[in-house]
């Protein structure tokens, strides 16, 4: 425990220096900069992200290898998606299994769904692909490890957020983890139906 509060305090100042847009890291002067700070500009993404991590200390509490299994299966999957969009790959179907990951994981959250880890893994990394895939399409193609490198550490650090509050917040009340999931499936919900 003490040491994931270590690893999400010193990824915290991550946080800074991400802001809104689609070219959030493109300021930045370096490849590996920007594929650190893009998975923190898009709220579906991070949404999802931070789900994962929260999910993970929910449903493995009492184990921390499954806890980071799973995370590193999404960030392995989601490595693997951001190389088939930045070759320019074909990929049906992406923004709507974002949306619906954002419903499935934000369901996962709030009922706190006890899954074997390689289901876990599975479902986490298949959405992983695609939230990869969209992130890789958007990045640019020069220095193409540094930027994926960038991205995967990137999406580590909000796991490792996930896990923090999972950990010292949702798992302490019964009601919290209900309530951001269900916030983060209406937002999955909205994003599907096109409210948002």
């Amino acid at each position: 425990m003490k040491r994931a509060l270590s690893v999400a305090i010193l990824l915290l100042p991550t946080l800074a220096l991400a802001h809104p847009g689609a070219d959030g890291g493109a300021h930045h002067g370096s490849a590996f900069m920007e594929g650190l700070i893009h998975p923190f500009t898009g709220f579906d993404h991070l949404a999802a992200m931070l789900a994962v991590g929260a999910w993970s200390a929910l449903a493995f509490k009492h184990s921390a290898r499954r806890m980071w299994a799973v995370v590193i299966a999404f960030a392995a999957l989601l490595l693997a998606g951001g190389m088939a969009g930045m070759a320019d790959a074909s990929l049906p179907l992406v923004e709507p299994m974002i949306a619906a990951s954002l419903l499935v994981l934000g369901v996962m959250v709030a009922t706190q769904i006890k899954l074997p880890v390689a289901v876990g893994a599975a479902v986490v990394g298949t959405f992983a692909i695609f939230h990869g895939f969209t992130h890789g399409s958007e990045l640019p193609a020069t220095q193409a490890f540094a930027t994926l490198a960038g991205m995967v550490l990137g999406t580590m650090s909000i796991h490792a957020i996930g896990i923090l509050a999972g950990r010292l917040v949702l798992q302490r009340n019964e009601w919290l983890p209900r309530v951001a999931g269900a916030a983060v499936a209406l937002l999955g919900i909205g994003l599907l139906t096109g409210a948002l």
